[in-house]
């Protein structure tokens, strides 16, 4: 059986998301891998693994403000100090913490604030306060002589640390080891954000069409997620047109052309669990070198999906990628995130990390629960326009599942049908190109004589005609095609002598009438 998906609700009668589980099987794997390493405690300052560690959270807006701070001492139970009220809310809401509004300092959530990235004044000693509460606590444990392993820490707060006599390291990699491997509600909460990106993929390609504004494919995406449910909407990288190649990693308010590829990777969380997922669209057609692009990148992507079991490594799935050099940069590092991969969690970019700059000479074996994203790309031969894929891949026991469903295994063309007379222009197509006026043969309205003077009648005037034949163009009727048993050929309609082909007109390739080889050219 494939990787259940749920909808957003929790109910009675159907055995779903256990978040209970959850927190419970979360905070195991943290302990484990804080007793494999040498660290007497974790302190984590970083949003992603607080939660992680409390399950605790408080929006998304203060994610880049280090203001609230979590400790998990050794043999213990993790403690949060939480921004203002929220840790009054902790205490209500989360009993996995313990929480006690009545003593709050007996409980585990308990009121507590950085330095607001510098914002308060350094006099006020809001650095030294978080240093005496963390050595409180690790004298409790007895480990205040034990190193303390740190994700993330402003310069004052790490003085004060230093300063208080606790030794300071880096903690990142104990965090990092702990969420690589996903449990089964984490794949079930991945998956579900995913199939929400599948939602917004159907919206957005019903809407993309020439005319719209990259931020107006934004704004489409960002509705459809929050309608479904989305905790947040990190970004959606929607980029058309020249902007494909090379990539910027933006979005603009870019006004989409017909024949333009366009590469969204639409990035959200649904309960923390995020996504990074890509699809190429080319808008009314594609050109062939658009087309060919898109092949390659698929080429590279299924390559490495195909090598993808426990027991590879990242060095085997970066090796069947193209090195930097063979698509227009220098060196690896130039080219980083191009040919890429990495783990998806609750962070976007978690171990393993899949790249030629750092997998080949130090690859990470792939275990089965991982989840990560691969990323291809190819610049078409044209210069400006690009390829981009992505697909999520749970590891599984013999091989891996795919959790990003919208289709592509092709290239996909966005936008409505262009219908011509003679029928449908193709879906692979160069647009408008400069190029000398076709030779075609016209109806009685463009009918005319030749004029010296007029260039489209310059450009088709062919060596040997002569000007003169625009005398006695000036004197018949359009000429048509006739068969019949006294031959098959052009011939006017007053009396211009007949000129016999041995097949009926030629077609060109819009499927119009050419004149033959004996037939008088004609302008518009």
């Amino acid at each position: 059986m494939g990787i259940r998906t749920y909808g957003p609700n929790a109910v009675d009668w159907e055995q779903r998301i256990d978040f209970e589980r959850l927190r419970r099987e979360r905070l195991a794997r943290l302990k484990e891998a804080l007793g494999r390493s040498e660290l007497g405690a974790l302190l984590s300052f970083d949003f992603h693994n607080i939660r992680y560690m409390t399950s605790t959270h408080i929006g998304t807006w203060g994610m880049d403000k280090l203001i609230r701070f979590a400790l998990l001492p050794r043999g213990g139970e993790p403690v949060v100090w939480d921004f203002g009220s929220a840790a009054r809310h902790h205490q209500l809401y989360n009993p996995w913490l313990d929480g006690d509004p009545e003593q709050p300092e007996r409980g585990r959530a308990r009121a507590g604030i950085s330095t607001l990235r510098g914002a308060f004044h350094p006099g006020a000693g809001i650095a030294e306060e978080v240093a005496r509460k963390l050595r409180r606590e690790l004298d409790e444990h007895g480990l205040a002589g034990e190193p303390v392993g740190v994700d993330l820490a402003e310069l004052p707060v790490l003085a004060a640390l230093r300063a208080a006599g606790l030794e300071v390291v880096d903690g990142q990699q104990v965090f990092l080891d702990a969420r690589r491997r996903k449990t089964g509600d984490e794949i079930a909460l991945l998956a579900t954000a995913a199939a929400m990106v599948d939602a917004a993929y159907e919206a957005l390609y019903g809407f993309l069409r020439p005319g719209v504004r990259e931020n107006e494919c934004v704004g489409l995406v960002s509705k459809v997620l929050y309608d479904l449910g989305s905790e947040q909407v990190e970004g959606v990288n929607a980029i058309s047109g020249e902007r494909c190649s090379p990539h910027p990693h933006v979005y603009s308010d870019r006004i989409v052309r017909p024949g333009d590829p366009a590469f969204p990777d639409i990035l959200h969380s649904f309960n923390g669990y995020r996504t990074c997922y890509y699809r190429t669209f080319a808008v009314g057609s594609a050109s062939r070198a658009m087309r060919d692009a898109y092949r390659r990148s698929r080429d590279y992507m299924d390559e490495a999906i195909a090598l993808v079991k426990p027991g590879a490594t990242t060095a085997d799935i970066v090796s069947v990628w193209p090195r930097a050099q063979e698509f227009g940069f220098p060196d690896e590092e130039a080219a980083f995130g191009l040919q890429y991969g990495h783990g998806v969690g609750l962070s976007i970019w978690e171990k393993p990390i899949f790249s030629r700059l750092v997998s080949l000479d130090h690859p990470e074996v792939i275990e089965e629960g991982m989840l990560f994203a691969l990323e291809t790309y190819w610049p078409a031969a044209d210069g400006w326009s690009a390829a981009r894929i992505e697909e999520e891949v749970v590891v599984t026991a013999d091989g891996c599942e795919i959790i990003t469903k919208f289709p592509a295994e092709e290239l996909l063309i966005a936008g409505q049908r262009y219908w011509s007379v003679d029928g449908a222009l193709p879906a692979t197509r160069d647009g408008i190109q400069p190029q000398q006026p076709a030779r075609r043969q016209y109806g009685p309205a463009a009918h005319r004589p030749l004029n010296p003077e007029r260039p489209r009648d310059r450009a088709n005037h062919r060596p040997g005609d002569g000007l003169a034949a625009a005398a006695v163009l000036s004197l018949c009727w359009p000429a048509t095609w006739t068969s019949g048993t006294g031959g098959s050929g052009w011939t006017s309609g007053s009396g211009c002598p007949r000129r016999f082909a041995a097949s009926p007109p030629s077609r060109s390739s819009t499927g119009r009438a050419r004149p033959t080889s004996g037939a008088s050219p004609r302008s518009a």
